[in-house]
């Protein structure tokens, strides 16, 4: 489930400003890297085992699937590709096929780059860039599916019924070739002309009903918030990017992938699932009062996913109430099982059992859950080295999860405090969302700018509309602080815990992910 990606725009060169607030964030980013032990760059050893690997070439053996013409979406730029689809019309339902990067055919298990993999867990990211999973020269050369390379893939096939249903399902090692790789922007250029056809226009067709059977099974999935802060009329400001149909389509397919993965190491007793229990009620109430906040409607009786649905990711304010409704996806986990199924088997925000398998460049997890599903599938014996890994896998996703929500989380608070940079004393309208007991510090939901942070006083209001004065915003401390407006600021510590929600909830796909 998808967190909020902010991003830091040069600023223009004329303001004397807004560099020295840009060699804050820099700085500030680099902070939060060594406090977090964010990895730098590669080992030699790992460089050099990826490099050999790479030159080494796939193994030639493969069923050779290269005649479907496979393309690749995502956003500009990318060159660790997890993913290609194909579809095709199947007598009144679809044929769905699914190529996932085979990352377990260039890595050996136990060494060098697969021991460094289980110390990264996910490749994170940051407003200045990201820190990769695996090498470039396997990540984004001989493991991607970069377009007209051959590369061995775990290619799906998903039957689906003319309601988009699952009716059969296939994975197995093979070569593939991607035709193009196309971007979110020019797949919805493509619908909105009227030009898709082929595999983009039945992507739409099975990507709606898939969203279908996910409202009739109750389940939600959030867009991913893009947005980059800006000098606006010499300003900071946050400007955001709406989610586009083609990635919700797109999305859904990765979707369908990981719940058909599920059922699979369900009914082959063994695997990794991604788990994730009911909401709790009190974070429903605090979103309602963060929609109050933000001002966002949320009409008398409706369900949670009935707003959600409705939320444009490119609207600020909107963008806040997403990232404020992955507080109903806390408690996710991966849970390991080989002989019993587990008792926690469902993922709520879903409604059904559910794994991560379509991003194995990028995350740890996919490429012992792809594994474990081709073996079941050919009726073989699930690998030794993917058997021995399951009991640790959930504490290593786990940490990983982690270090990812407090990378994200500090960069969120990094940039939020270059946002406000300058506007010390400055009042703003906010809605207070929570408070702790003694209800002398809380957390205030601004309207303009979408700010979210601490908040002091006497008797906070909880649910009502406040004027707050901003009393600090401090980029190097990753610190914004208001008092409501004509009462002195707490004299609280600095270092007290922030009240905001954490803990580990669901992690975002980058469009795709799963």
């Amino acid at each position: 489930m998808p967190r909020r990606r902010v991003h830091l725009a040069p600023p223009p060169a004329v303001a004397r400003s807004a560099d020295a607030v840009d060699a804050d964030v820099e700085r500030g980013l680099a902070d939060l890297r060594d406090q977090l032990d964010v990895p730098d760059a590669f080992p030699a050893d790992v460089v050099a085992e990826a490099e050999s690997a790479a030159a080494a070439g796939a193994p030639s053996d493969l069923p050779d699937a290269t005649d479907v013409p496979f393309v690749t979406i995502d956003p500009p730029g990318s060159r660790d590709l997890d993913q290609a689809v194909h579809i095709e019309r199947r007598g009144d339902g679809f044929r769905v096929r699914y190529a996932i990067a085979d990352v377990a055919t260039w890595v050996r298990p136990g060494g060098a780059v697969d021991t460094e993999a289980r110390r990264r867990v996910v490749t994170l990211y940051a407003p200045d860039g990201r820190t990769p999973l695996h090498p470039p020269a396997l990540s984004e050369g001989a493991a991607s599916l970069l377009p007209d390379q051959d590369v061995p893939a775990l290619l799906w096939t998903i039957d689906l019924d003319s309601g988009g249903a699952p009716t059969a399902v296939d994975v197995r090692r093979s070569r593939v070739r991607s035709r193009a790789q196309l971007t979110y922007d020019e797949v919805q250029q493509a619908y909105d002309a009227g030009t898709a056809d082929g595999t983009l226009a039945l992507l739409r067709d099975v990507g709606r009903l898939r969203q279908v059977a996910e409202r009739a099974r109750g389940g939600i999935t959030l867009p991913t918030p893009e947005q980059e802060v800006q000098r606006v009329d010499g300003h900071w400001a946050l400007v955001s990017r709406s989610t586009l149909d083609a990635e919700e389509w797109n999305a859904q397919i990765s979707l369908l992938t990981g719940l058909c993965a599920a059922q699979l190491m369900l009914d082959g007793r063994i695997g990794v699932l991604r788990t994730l229990p009911p909401a709790d009620p009190r974070d429903e109430a605090r979103l309602r009062r963060a929609a109050d906040a933000l001002d966002v409607p949320w009409p008398d009786g409706a369900a949670v996913g009935d707003v959600v649905r409705g939320l444009d990711a490119g609207v600020p304010a909107h963008a806040a109430l997403l990232t404020e409704a992955t507080t109903l996806l806390r408690g996710a986990a991966y849970v390991a099982f080989d002989g019993e199924v587990p008792a926690q088997e469902q993922h709520a925000a879903l409604a059904a059992p559910y794994a991560h398998t379509t991003a194995p460049l990028r995350r740890l997890v996919d490429r012992f859950v792809g594994e474990t599903c081709v073996a079941l599938v050919a009726g073989n014996d699930v690998p030794d080295w993917v058997r021995s890994a399951l009991p640790d896998l959930p504490g290593l996703m786990a940490g990983g999860d982690r270090r990812a929500n407090e990378y994200e989380r500090g960069c969120l608070d990094l940039l939020e405090a270059a946002l406000l940079t300058g506007r010390v004393g400055d009042v703003f309208d906010g809605v207070v969302v929570d408070a702790h007991d003694d209800r002398t510090s809380g957390v205030v939901q601004l309207r303009d700018p979408v700010v979210r942070a601490r908040v002091e006083g006497t008797d906070l209001p909880v649910g009502q509309h406040v004027r707050v004065r901003l009393t600090e915003a401090s980029t190097a401390r990753r610190t914004v602080r208001f008092a409501l407006d004509g009462q002195p600021r707490a004299d609280a510590d600095a270092s007290a815990p922030d009240p905001r929600p954490t803990g580990t909830s669901e992690q975002p796909p980058r469009a795709a992910e799963g």
